[in-house]
This record gives structure tokens, C-alpha cells and sequence, in this order.
């Protein structure tokens, strides 16, 4: 009866340290999977929403742009249009180095590179002259290249912005099968637990009463 005992015992320890190891195991996977939600969360707040942010305020300086160019012939003081449009650039300049900082899609950094490119070296006016003179008033064909490079440029934004919505849909749906995994691995984890406890209570505790019982 001993030796059978000493038999048991042994594989009592061999199936609980199985069982510990296999626990080790998933705790390891699942601070993994912690990891890779706490990034994706990450990635979705640096790469996508301040992104979009840094859309919605390179379109409203955009959009300042446009008004100044297309209010040329309103009475309105002109004389710091220049000075104005060249802060609205450098606006946009800024928010561009930020967006590039970000981790890009290939199309999004095609887009990007398209809209920089309009920025500084298209859409740039030099001279208010270019636009609008009191002697013969608006420079209609000159307003309207540079409504078409503004217009261009806005088409890019939109295409950027709706690829922030396409990124933080898979994002999410990423992050959403990785919970999805962890709470699966969460329930394999109480079932090694209950069938640990089992393991201990038949080979340690159940079955040396019962052979004493039995001698």
C-alpha cells in the first residue's frame, strides 16, 4: 500500500506541477494580451483621434485661406492679407509635422505628402497684387487656381479623415478580440483552478484516508 501510495503521490505532483506550469504559461499570454490592448488603445487615441483633431484644425485654417482669397473685392482692410494668409500656412505647417510624427498608412502618407506639397508650394501667395488691384479689380482666373489648389487640398482632408474612421474601426474591432481572447483565457484559467483543487483533494487528501481506512 505504501508504494502504491508513494506511486500516487508522485503523479499527484507531476499532473499539479503540469497544471502550475500551465498556468505560468497563460498568466505570460495574458500580460501579452494586455500589452497589445493597452497599444492598440494607445494608437487609436496618438494615431487616429489626434489626428482627426489635427484635421478638423488644418481645415478651418484652410478655410481661412479661402476666405481671404475669395473675399478679395469686400470692403475690408487687405493690407495684412499677406501677413494673414503666411500665419494660416504656418498653421497648417505645424499640424503637419505633428500628423507626420504619427504612424501613417501608405494612402494615408500618399494624401498627406499630396496636401503638403499644395501647401507649401501651390497654394503659397506671395504678393496680394496676384489677386486683387484697384485699378483693375479682381484677378478672377488667378482667384480661381488658387480656389481649385484650396479645393484639391480639401478633397485630400476628407480622404485623410476618412481613413481615420476606416483605422479606428479596425483598431477597435482589434482591441475587441483581444478582450475576447483574454476572458477566454480568463475561464481556461478557472478551469485549471478547479481541476487543481480536484487533484489535490483525490490524490493527497481523499485516497490516504481511504487506504489507512482500508489497512
Amino acid at each position: 500500500m505504501a508504494t502504491s501510495y508513494k506511486k500516487r503521490k508522485i503523479s499527484a505532483f507531476l499532473i499539479i506541477g503540469m497544471l502550475l506550469v500551465l498556468l505560468y504559461g497563460k498568466n505570460l499570454l495574458e500580460r501579452q494580451s494586455f500589452r497589445s490592448i493597452s497599444g492598440t488603445f494607445t494608437e487609436v487615441y496618438e494615431d487616429r483621434l489626434l489626428v482627426e483633431s489635427y484635421i478638423f484644425q488644418i481645415s478651418e485654417s484652410l478655410f481661412s485661406i479661402q476666405k481671404l482669397v475669395d473675399h478679395c473685392n469686400i470692403n475690408y482692410d487687405y493690407s495684412m492679407v499677406i501677413e494673414e494668409i503666411s500665419s494660416e500656412e504656418l498653421k497648417i505647417s505645424e499640424l503637419l509635422i505633428a500628423f507626420e510624427a504619427t504612424q501613417l498608412t501608405e494612402e494615408e502618407a500618399n494624401h498627406l505628402a499630396d496636401f503638403k506639397n499644395i501647401i507649401d508650394k501651390e497654394l503659397s501667395i506671395k504678393s496680394y497684387q496676384l489677386l486683387y488691384n484697384d485699378s483693375s479689380g479682381i484677378n478672377e482666373a488667378q482667384v480661381k487656381i488658387y480656389d481649385e489648389k484650396i479645393a484639391r487640398a480639401q478633397r485630400d482632408l476628407e480622404k485623410l479623415s476618412a481613413i481615420q474612421l476606416t483605422e479606428g474601426e479596425r483598431l477597435v474591432a482589434k482591441a475587441k478580440k483581444l478582450i475576447n481572447r483574454s476572458q477566454i483565457w480568463s475561464q481556461f484559467e478557472l478551469a485549471l483552478l478547479f481541476i487543481l483543487v480536484v487533484v489535490i483533494y483525490v490524490y493527497i487528501f481523499k485516497i490516504p484516508v481511504q487506504e489507512e481506512f482500508v489497512d
